[in-house]
């Protein structure tokens, strides 16, 4: 076994020295080299690892969770902190609507039955039996019950905005914009040809991307 592997190693030297005499120009490979090579391939994976540890992937499913949850939280999810006073702030206008509506509904409708049953015989329930008639009074009722019921309408549209907004901020999260993507708009002119164009000028839009 020691014979056989000496004369494996004599083969190959005579194989190496001959490769190096009849190619000059190739130079061995330096194992320092081999070394440097896998260690740099070794520290971009670790690289690419720790990013993927350190920045998780966005998930737009979450994000619609969170606001179905609590409208909000979302947006919150997707760092859009700006939006969340906007989205309580409507919130906030629809339930003053709503509480207004209601309010003068019941006014209207204590008014209108108290009249209808008892007319003028009986002390009214509040100032609209004394100052409106049967028809205004049955009028403003279905308005401000109709005004309430779209609000309330309303306030359910605006929570699916919500959820909507943050399912479509979660899906453009990692949507890179190229930097060199740009709109320019300048002046263009135009001289005289051979086909009798008169000279003139316009504007110029240019878009890079």
């Amino acid at each position: 076994m020691q014979l056989q592997r000496q004369n494996n190693y004599k083969s190959f030297s005579w194989i190496f020295l001959l490769v190096v005499i009849a190619f000059p120009g190739i130079k061995p490979l330096k194992a320092q080299t081999v070394i440097d090579t896998v260690a740099v391939e070794i520290e971009a994976e670790h690289v690419i690892e720790s990013d993927s540890l350190y920045y998780p992937e966005h998930s737009a499913r979450r994000a619609t969770l969170y606001s179905m949850v609590l409208p909000g939280l979302g947006q919150a999810y997707n760092e859009k902190y700006w939006k969340i006073p906007i989205i309580y702030g409507g919130f906030t206008v629809f339930y003053f609507l709503i509480q207004y509506n209601n309010t003068e509904y019941q006014l209207f409708k204590d008014a209108y039955y108290h009249k209808v049953a008892y007319g003028d015989s009986d002390e009214p329930v509040n100032e609209y039996e004394v100052k409106y008639d049967v028809e205004t009074l049955l009028s403003a009722k279905n308005d401000y019950r109709r005004n309430r019921d779209l609000n309330y309408i309303l306030t359910g549209v605006w929570y699916a905005l919500n959820v909507i907004d943050a399912a479509v901020d979660a899906h453009l999260f990692s949507w890179n914009v190229d930097p060199d993507l740009s709109l320019s708009v300048e002046p263009d002119f135009y001289t005289p040809t051979m086909l009798g164009q008169n000279p003139g000028g316009g504007v110029k839009l240019t878009l890079r991307f």
